[in-house]
């Protein structure tokens, strides 16, 4: 995951994503570098538009559909179903509570 964050940072500070920038962010960060994995990372972004790839997989959770008017309804019953057992619960509780007064 460090990796991957480094190149994101890279890409956000505007600097040139290479096998030494990579390097160079993870010994900052204190990181053991697998020289293995960074020429990985380099390959796997080579053909890849970072701004792009961004852009597409924020899209789903801001374009979600607006829940439905039904969906709404159900889901103030069930708010209501809940207030309606925490009252039934405490007017047991109270009824409760009379046994052992007095």
């Amino acid at each position: 995951m460090e990796y991957i964050q480094s190149a994101m940072l890279l890409h956000s500070a505007g600097k040139d994503i290479t096998e030494e920038s990579i390097t160079s962010v993870l010994e900052a960060a204190g990181v053991e570098v697998d020289e293995a994995r960074v020429k990985s990372l380099i390959a796997a972004l080579e053909d890849v538009d970072i701004e792009e790839a961004i852009e597409s997989a924020a899209l789903p959770a801001a374009g979600a559909p607006a829940p439905t008017a039904e969906v709404q309804e159900e889901e103030e019953a069930e708010e209501e179903e809940e207030e309606d057992d925490e009252e039934d619960e405490e007017e047991a509780a109270e009824g409760l509570g009379s046994l052992f007064e007095g």
